[in-house]
């Protein structure tokens, strides 16, 4: 192994290790439980149609799908501001969804509503697609006052976090430590 590769394992190990843990495996599991519950309810008998949000939603997405016993269709898109970076930028698609959403309930799943510019103008296209309705799931809501929209919230939420940097459940930390199962931040961030 060289020494760069080397260098960049130690320095993701020394962040994940040093990180603050601010919502447990236990905790995350339970707020999944209680988003599928509400998800059912909901959509249980409407066919819709499942969008993942990539690459943040996957680890959301997987967790959400195994808890929702009824009738649905999955796709996948790929917007993001991120681009592998801690700070956002403009919103980029990568892909679009290949499921037609005209006419359907369709439910977004995403990890982290953060000032929730993504998630909006994912909104937007699904209902400029012509979709019967959409909702949106996330599991982390932070917790702050610079939503890019007045009140925007998602329809279901698993666990309000404090605005910090958050790594693991789908987020990463420069794109690494998405598949950790709990939730952290960063010392400093």
């Amino acid at each position: 192994m060289n020494d760069d590769l080397q260098n960049e394992i130690e320095r993701i190990r020394k962040v994940s290790q040093d990180a603050d843990c601010l919502a447990t495996e236990q905790q995350v599991a339970q707020a999944f439980d209680k988003m599928a519950l509400a998800i059912t309810e909901r959509l249980k008998d409407k066919l819709p149609v499942v969008y993942c949000v990539m690459n943040g939603g996957m680890f959301a997405t997987a967790e959400l799908l195994k808890r929702l016993n009824f009738p649905l269709e999955v796709d996948y898109l790929h917007a993001t501001r991120y681009r592998r970076k801690t700070e956002a930028g403009d919103l980029h698609w990568r892909v679009e969804p290949e499921v037609a959403m005209k006419g359907r309930s369709v439910l977004i799943i995403d990890d982290l509503l953060d000032e929730g510019a993504t998630l909006a103008a994912i909104i937007d296209h699904c209902h400029a697609e012509g979709v019967k309705e959409v909702s949106c799931a996330v599991l982390v809501d932070k917790q702050h006052n610079r939503k890019a929209q007045q009140g925007f919230t998602a329809d279901f939420t698993g666990l309000a976090v404090e605005d910090r940097y958050l790594f693991g459940c789908g987020m990463d930390y420069q794109g690494y430590l998405r598949n950790l199962p709990a939730i952290y931040a960063p010392k400093g961030l």
